[in-house]
């Protein structure tokens, strides 16, 4: 592989309510990424679990932290077994911290973390926009009944890759932090998901290559995909609940994608099966740098009117 390119893999998995399960699923798909010789490897959002209700979520955020520093082991052990670095980024919740119950909040955090080769978080993004809507004849969706909202904006992430920004899910419908993110610098941003079927079907590749073109950046798509297993028997033993009824049922859309800065699909997942998979993308900053020289968008935004 040339030196001018980067190699990226993106996993597409269906996280259940049993975090070992997943941890399971993203321990072999970390290993498949390293033999398939990637740079960095991106997960979707929710890669620790899919609860059924906001009470069900904060009692398995409880056991979140302990899948991180799981994952971190894997790393370090995948990365010292197969002698070749990883990076990873990986969606997940984390519960909410002692300030957060001091003021009464207790609803989890969605969060990206960067862990790079070593098994060191580098960032935690917490995601900013969250999902609270009704999508015509879908689910009604409120996300900020169990998730508190982030307050920042992530700094660029210097990563094998190159300069990545990062966002999750329902980000990608708000242009201005993806341009906020190219300003910064990024020439990579991603987006790890769990769309609905519904919205996905409408909208998941629009707004992805919307994106690419919009910052000029390659976009990274890593997506929960299909029906999730949402029953946790000893939680609903212990909360005297029935198991889910059909009637909970979370499906998501998958279609994992990576997209060039010209808006151009480059790489994407088998529609066809509902197994974890990883797709790999060979990214080329040289073509990135060409399209932006060619058409300079940064140079000619009207800054003097729009802030």
């Amino acid at each position: 592989m040339s030196g001018k390119l980067k190699r990226v893999a993106v996993a597409q998995i269906c996280s259940s309510a049993n975090l070992s399960k997943n941890l399971k699923v993203v321990r072999e798909l970390i290993s498949k990424a390293i033999e398939g010789q990637a740079d960095v490897v991106f997960f979707p959002e929710a890669s620790d679990y899919i609860s059924q209700n906001s009470l069900h979520s904060r009692s398995l955020s409880q056991k979140s932290p302990q899948f991180v520093q799981q994952v971190q082991s894997s790393i370090i052990d995948l990365v010292r077994k197969n002698s070749r670095n990883i990076d990873v980024s990986i969606g997940v919740h984390l519960p909410p911290t002692e300030q957060d119950l001091l003021v009464g909040n207790n609803r989890v955090r969605n969060v990206l973390l960067y862990i790079n080769h070593e098994g060191e978080i580098l960032q935690e993004y917490q995601k900013l926009h969250l999902f609270d809507v009704n999508v015509p004849n879908g689910p009604i969706l409120m996300e900020s009944k169990s998730v508190q909202p982030g307050k920042a904006i992530p700094d660029i992430i210097e990563s094998p890759l190159g300069k990545l920004g990062s966002a999750i899910c329902y980000d990608i419908r708000f242009p201005e932090l993806s341009l906020k993110l190219r300003s910064m610098g990024a020439e990579i941003l991603c987006f790890p998901s769990a769309f609905t079927t519904k919205t996905g079907e409408a909208h998941w590749e629009l707004l992805g290559r919307a994106r690419a073109v919009d910052t000029q950046c390659f976009v990274l798509m890593p997506g929960q995909d299909g029906v999730h297993d949402l029953s946790d028997p000893t939680w609903e033993m212990h909360h005297h609940v029935s198991a889910p009824s059909k009637s909970v049922k979370r499906e998501s859309w998958g279609h994992s994608m990576v997209i060039d800065p010209w808006g151009k699909i480059i790489a994407q997942a088998n529609p066809s099966t509902v197994e974890p998979q990883i797709i790999f993308a060979d990214l080329n900053l040289e073509s990135l740098q060409k399209i932006r020289n060619k058409m300079p968008l940064w140079n000619q935004r009207r800054d003097d009117l729009f802030h």
